[in-house]
């Protein structure tokens, strides 16, 4: 098993924090009915799998 560099832990803990963050979001806008809320949480996932897709370990 191959050991991580800090910063590409730093880059999964960033990208696992925005992916919570975004469905926290995202699940309050659907209880609120607020699409603003909903568009903030979708976006903020959508970073997170960008930023996922594009860092290479």
């Amino acid at each position: 098993m191959t050991t991580r560099s800090y910063s590409d832990r730093a880059v999964r803990r960033t990208v696992l924090a925005l992916a919570a963050a975004g469905l926290a979001v995202v699940t309050t806008g659907a209880a609120l009915d607020a699409l603003w809320l909903l568009g903030i949480g979708v976006w903020a996932l959508i970073a997170a799998m960008v930023i996922e897709l594009v860092h290479q370990p």
